[in-house]
Order: structure tokens, then sequence, then C-alpha cells
């Protein structure tokens, strides 16, 4: 119907069209991503990642099936129970943040948060 068939751009047309416009597309490698709604996470194991950067901001779209798992009612917010087990106040799921995103064990972590009097941005950053 629209005659002699090509079916789309060739990709390096492609990419050079976007470099003239100033967009930059990136592959990311992957391993895990995690997508946190209040009822469900959406987890991608083995999802191809690609960040688009234009005009000052960055896009994320990522492609894959993902597992979904339910969240707890209580996801996300410290439990009284964590403090108790421990005498300095320090929930368990701030000293997991740490460890996950500075890769230190959980006793470091925990030291960092006390050093930041429980801030997780400056424990975090402190690590790094």
């Amino acid at each position: 119907m629209f005659g002699g068939g090509g079916g789309g751009l060739d990709p390096r047309k492609m990419k050079q069209m976007m470099e003239q416009m100033g967009i930059d597309l990136e592959d990311i490698d992957a391993e895990e991503v995690i997508i946190k709604t209040p009822d469900e996470e959406l987890v991608f194991t083995d999802a191809e990642v690609q960040r688009m950067d234009a005009q000052g901001q960055q896009t994320y779209q990522i492609v894959g099936q993902p597992e979904t798992r339910e969240r707890s009612a209580g996801a996300g917010s410290a439990s009284d129970d964590v403090s108790s087990d421990t005498d300095d106040g320090i929930a368990q799921a701030d000293v997991d943040v740490v460890v996950q995103r500075a890769g230190v064990d959980e006793e470091t972590a925990r030291e960092a948060l006390q050093d930041a009097d429980g801030d997780l941005a400056a424990a975090v950053a402190n690590l790094e």
C-alpha cells in the first residue's frame, strides 16, 4: 500500500538524526530494575534498559517481563520491633538501604547511620 517496502529508517541514520537533535541514547547493563507502587513491586531481572538524554532531562526505557510481588502493609516504614532489637534506635530498613546503596556490611552501615544521626543520604554519601 505504501510502495516498495523498507519499513522504517536504518538504525545508523536514526542515531545520526538523534545526535543532530542533541539526543544521546545509551544502553545500560542493568542486572535488576524494581518499580515500587503502594500495593506491589514490579521486578525486572532480565530487562533491557536504555537512557535517553535530551534537553537536560534523562528518560529511562525498560523492556522486559516483570515479576509482580505484593507489598506488605508496613513496607517502607520502620517498625517498632527493629528499634527494640537494638539500643541505637536505627531501623533495620534504613540499615538495609545503606547496605544496598553503599555496598557495605550491616555493621558499617549501622555505624554510618549513627554518625549521620539517622540521615540515610548523608550516611550513604559518607561511605562512597
